[in-house]
């Protein structure tokens, strides 16, 4: 590889490399990334599925044909942990069919996690684009399904022992032949799942919307050419590739670890997994070596290698080259050891894999942290760290069943401070990049209520910049039903602490009125400060055990001594995330920010002060802004502990 930079080669060597000059290139890569983002918005106008419509949770991409390696060229805006494992996914695919096997019109289907990735609800769709009888490229949309079969409705459980607990398993095999559907894949996979009837028409979607992809490309080439095309396939991939071994070279060379845990599969709680990473960077290169990671876990809360090397791939990217655009030449000069059979590479038949996504949260956490005294400025502090789904499902009065998956727990909360700022919001997790579903939306869909979505107190890190508040939600549910959650976050901190900031705050989960309790009226409204938990059934946390309030010294309640939590109707689940980490040194924290976070509740006066090293009297309540900042006895206590 040359190490001439993309920028400096002469036009006729561009042209050489790329078969066409860099302005076509460019706009070529850009067009590509506009079709691949036609097929998701296409499919987020008319998806039927809840988790699809609402919450963003697929992604496209385009692929290079098979003598480009199916290098990935374009991606979509959307969930980026299904991005890392599309190039490989689709080539193990493509290969185990045949390309030779594929014509016109023909969408591959597959979903198994030990080819592609991710878990068995995201299923990949893949159509070959033909020019001049050739395969020119793929399209490929993967999409979360409701659900696949498997002993839990919506998979959402951490009891399911090995694959078979999972659901159903599909090889790649034709879901559409030269534009007709193939009655026996869905056959196979109509008489396996719950939910078909809103499945089957995605399933329709999804085939359209891969058809517009391939027309768009098929633009492409005729405008500009094939060779022009190809070369821009190529051109995408080495400035992505580029850009990452620019941000290597800029890192001092050293070894860099961390490591983070899960905190119990769903056997039992005796045992916590670890996530135990070593970077080493030399040069333009990085390896990164999971080797001191658990053994696989007894349950499904495991990951797949492909995952592993998305969480990687896609984190790297967030910290060290978010200006570029993420292809397969992110991973170019990423060198990879993960040993097998361990929770990041989770083997068939017992190492289920269904909670990749917390494992990759979980790496997204260690690699904040093993990078936050290298990066500098740069560093980012750890957000609340993981998904917190929650399933819900039951049948309603007229017979008909509803399940509501994965947008009505804890999957949206704050991040970590940066150089940017403190660290507020209500977004998912870095690695996922999900929409927050609407409370209208999902008191619409489901026997539902959102009560209450606020910011709590003295629960961000400190910091110069400090982490985001945790958020508390509380939804609740207007029918019987049983309920599946699996927070896996809260013995440590996920929102660690990067320059000097402190750590987040650990969350909870509980649920109020369990055996039944009013669905209208003031008696709906639940306390909101930690004299009420102790009436509540603890679900999980490290918490108080008598005031059931979180305490960072607590006890553990474990999440998985009930496997499905069957609630009456007037339940209310309650979920408190974790804070946020600090960035920087809490002292130096502008005391005129410290006290518009009193003001606004974000901070207590015994937190400026504690926390801070900031003195403020009044009543931030009764009287926020009456407040008064008392600069002497504040410049007294930060000189009292530096």
């Amino acid at each position: 590889m040359s190490t001439t930079l993309l920028r400096d080669l002469t036009d006729e060597q561009f042209l050489e490399r790329y078969d066409c000059d860099r302005f076509t290139a460019s706009v070529l890569a850009n067009r590509l990334r506009y079709s691949a983002q036609h097929v998701t918005t296409g499919l987020l106008h008319r998806a039927f599925s809840p988790i699809i419509a609402l919450c963003y949770d697929f992604a496209a991409c385009v692929c290079a044909p098979p003598e480009q390696d199916y290098a990935m060229s374009a991606v979509t805006n959307g969930l980026s942990i299904f991005l890392g494992t599309m190039s490989a996914g689709v080539r193990v695919a493509v290969e185990e069919f045949g390309p030779e096997n594929l014509v016109p019109g023909d969408l591959l289907i597959c979903n198994d996690v030990y080819r592609m990735g991710n878990h068995y609800n995201d299923v990949c769709f893949i159509r070959p684009v033909f020019h001049d009888g050739k395969i020119a490229g793929f399209i490929a949309l993967r999409a979360h399904q409701l659900d696949v079969g498997g002993i839990a409705p919506g998979g959402f459980s951490a009891a399911k022992h090995n694959i078979y607990e999972d659901g159903i398993s599909i090889s790649p095999r034709l879901l559409y032949h030269a534009g007709e559907p193939v009655r026996e894949t869905f056959s196979l996979i109509f008489d396996n799942v719950r939910m078909a009837e809103l499945m089957l028409p995605d399933f329709h979607t999804m085939q359209s919307c891969c058809a517009l992809g391939e027309e768009l490309i098929q633009e492409i080439i005729e405008r500009y050419g094939i060779e022009a095309y190809l070369g821009s396939l190529r051109y995408a991939c080495d400035a992505s590739a580029e850009s990452m071994r620019q941000a290597f070279a800029s890192m001092p060379d050293g070894d860099y670890s961390a490591s983070g845990s899960l905190d119990a599969d769903g056997v039992d709680d005796s045992e916590e997994y670890t996530v135990a990473l070593t970077l080493r960077k030399r040069g333009e290169r990085l390896e990164a070596d999971f080797s001191g990671s658990s053994r696989q876990a007894r349950t499904c809360i495991n990951a797949g290698a492909l995952d592993a090397k998305t969480a990687v791939g896609v984190g790297l990217k967030m910290l060290l080259s978010p200006e570029s655009e993420f292809t397969s030449g992110t991973f170019r000069d990423i060198d990879l050891v993960i040993p097998p059979g361990s929770m990041v590479s989770a083997l068939p038949p017992d190492g289920a894999v269904f909670c990749y996504y917390e494992v990759s949260a979980l790496i997204n956490t260690v690699l904040c942290e093993a990078l936050g005294s290298v990066l500098g400025e740069a560093a980012l502090g750890g957000d609340f760290g993981a998904a917190y789904v929650h399933n819900a499902y039951g049948v309603g009065p007229d017979g008909a069943p509803w399940m509501c998956s994965a947008m009505a727990g804890g999957e949206h909360g704050p991040r970590g401070g940066s150089s940017a700022g403190d660290g507020d919001g209500f977004s998912c997790s870095y690695i996922f990049n999900l929409m927050s579903p609407s409370s209208e939306s999902l008191e619409a869909d489901f026997p539902l209520r959102i009560m209450r979505r606020e910011f709590l107190p003295d629960t961000a890190g400190p910091g110069a910049h400090r982490g985001g508040a945790a958020v508390a939600k509380d939804v609740l549910y207007t029918r019987p039903g049983e309920h599946q959650t699996i927070p896996l976050r809260f013995r440590h901190a996920s929102g660690v602490g990067v320059r000097g900031g402190g750590d987040g705050a650990l969350g909870g989960v509980w649920v109020f009125g369990r055996d039944g309790a009013p669905t209208s009226g003031p008696e709906t409204l639940l306390p909101t400060d930690d004299s009420g938990y102790a009436a509540a059934v603890a679900v999980a946390g490290t918490l108080d055990p008598v005031t059931r309030a979180p305490r960072v010294d607590g006890e553990f309640f474990y999440y998985g001594r009930d496997p499905g939590w069957a609630t009456e109707a007037g339940a209310t689940w309650r979920y408190v995330t974790n804070g946020g980490g600090g960035w920087g040194d809490p002292l130096e924290r502008d005391p005129q920010r410290v006290l518009r976070d009193v003001r606004d509740e974000y901070v207590t006066l015994a937190a400026a002060k504690r926390d801070f090293g900031v003195v403020i009297t009044g009543d931030p309540h009764a009287d926020p802004e009456g407040l008064v900042l008392d600069e002497a006895a504040t410049e007294k206590a930060r000189a009292a502990r530096r």
